[in-house]
């Protein structure tokens, strides 16, 4: 099964439930949304590998989500569905940063080997990660599915970011994790203000892992950081 997640924006009620259970059936974590502005909420609260937009949405749409989007990711695809078959609304939506374009009605089996494709450049320009969960290292227990780090009878409860990127940390242990690949991973976008950030949970995870003396977490500078430990 595949463990891509996919949000779709689609007010009309019947089509949006018909592609939400083809996409399920077909393995993918499908996210319904039925007009742009709780779309593009979902967006921003939760991670997806892709997109499906419709572009004419109440409340908001399909265009003007992929633009506010673009603004902070420039990374997840987005296909956009729509009625109109005009050039210049196709131009539009390339424009903005969409990354292909179908018009209903489409066959269900075009449009999985569109989502295939995109996923499938995607992940070929993307570097590849274990689909490791639980790692011990030092006198730490890690479970990233639960967010918690373990240490004898104590528990601490992980953000998200925290975990995810204690996570590439455990990954990469005693290797270099460069500071551009977990920003895209983590953040979708290398930015300044998302490496500023980025450093605030360095320095939170290094608080909470000082309480064993062989884990270090150190900066490559100009590169990136390490999780060390004595083997």
């Amino acid at each position: 099964m595949s463990s891509f997640r996919l949000l779709l924006v689609e007010d009309d009620p019947n089509l949006g439930q018909i592609l939400n259970e083809y996409l399920v059936l077909k393995g993918y974590e499908t996210t319904l949304c039925r007009d742009g502005e709780e779309g593009l909420k979902t967006f921003k609260r939760e991670q997806f590998d892709l997109c499906l937009f419709d572009v004419m949405l109440p409340k908001k749409d399909g265009f003007s989500m992929a633009k506010e989007i673009r603004r902070e990711d420039t990374v997840t695809p987005i296909i956009f569905l729509t009625a109109k078959s005009m050039k210049e609304d196709t131009i539009e939506g390339f424009k903005i940063g969409g990354d292909d374009y179908i018009t209903k009605p489409f066959s269900m089996e075009e449009l999985l080997l569109r989502i295939q494709a995109i996923l499938r450049r995607t992940a070929e320009s993307n570097p590849q990660i274990s689909d490791q969960k639980v790692f011990e290292f030092g006198s730490f227990h890690f479970d990233y599915d639960k967010q918690l780090l373990m240490r004898n009878e104590q528990q601490t409860k992980l953000t998200s970011k925290e975990s995810e990127l204690l996570r590439l940390l455990c990954l990469h242990i005693n290797q270099p994790l460069d500071r551009s690949v977990a920003l895209k991973i983590i953040w979708r976008d290398d930015s300044y203000f998302n490496a500023r950030s980025m450093d605030v949970y360095i320095a939170k995870l290094r608080k909470l892992l000082k309480e064993d003396e062989s884990i270090q977490i150190i900066t490559l500078h100009g590169s990136g950081f390490k999780l060390i430990t004595e083997v």
